[in-house]
């Protein structure tokens, strides 16, 4: 399922956060945004994801879920969300437990899921008996447990250390590798942003445009911290960023 967005404007009151944004999500591949603080990206987000209705434009899914598809448009926060009295496939259940789906589909999602985020020795492991990481990887199990269309994956390796970042990044290379799924991934982090994206979209200070939006043809798997071409992409997005950030100074200092 690929999502079309078309002339997306969103207001509150009279402050203008998003204009007029257009852009194309295709099936398989991982969108990254990136801006300035304020700039309007999880508010983008939300809007993908049906939680909030732009004052204009419109956004379009074209084509049909999965098969076994429970929900097209899934979360992942940086905050896990875990409930702390639920075992990790407690958790995971969660969101299976209203569906109309059968206990052995239960269980076999939750198995599978458990399987691609290499949680399976941990299922009746409680919350606090885990790493940040390891909660973060049931984060992402629980999301593909509904097996969606879209993930739409709110800054969520930004409450890690750095090492920690780094081994959850590869553990999404390894799952899309594997299995490719479309998701739209908001970050600050401009290493994350390289390391992940098939595409990276640039918003300007608010209200949030499109700046520019770089293409990476390296495959995912094929990525690292040496890899030259990521290295001049790195710099590209810092120097865009940096503009933002001094044409915002300069408005503030001729408010």
């Amino acid at each position: 399922m690929d999502l079309t967005i078309q002339g997306l404007t969103h207001r509150y009151d009279a402050v203008e956060v998003l204009s007029d944004i257009s852009l194309a999500i295709p099936s398989g591949r991982i969108v990254c945004i990136v801006g300035p603080s304020g700039c309007g990206k999880s508010t983008l987000l939300r809007m993908i994801g049906g939680l909030e209705r732009p004052s204009a434009g419109q956004i379009m899914q074209l084509g049909d879920p999965p098969p076994d598809c429970l929900n097209p448009l899934t979360f992942v926060f940086q905050d896990f969300a875990l409930l702390p009295w639920r075992t990790v496939a407690g958790n995971i259940s969660l969101v299976l437990e209203d569906r109309a789906v059968s206990r052995q589909d239960r269980a076999d999602r939750i198995a599978d899921v458990l399987a691609r985020t290499n949680l399976s020795d941990f299922a009746g492991a409680l919350p606090r008996q885990l790493s940040g990481g390891m909660k973060q990887r049931v984060a992402i199990a629980r999301a593909l447990a509904v097996n969606p269309a879209v993930m739409l994956m709110d800054e969520p390796l930004s409450a890690l250390d750095a090492q920690t970042r780094e081994l959850l990044m590869d553990d999404l290379v390894g799952l899309w590798t594997r299995t490719p799924f479309t998701a739209v991934y908001v970050t600050h982090n401009l290493s994350e942003a390289v390391r992940l994206g098939h595409r990276i979209v640039v918003l300007s200070r608010r209200p949030g445009r499109i700046r520019e939006v770089v293409g990476i043809d390296t495959p995912l798997d094929a990525r690292d911290a040496t890899d030259p071409e990521l290295a001049r992409a790195q710099d590209h997005l810092w120097h865009l960023m940096r503009e933002e950030a001094r044409a915002a100074d300069a408005e503030l200092a001729h408010g």
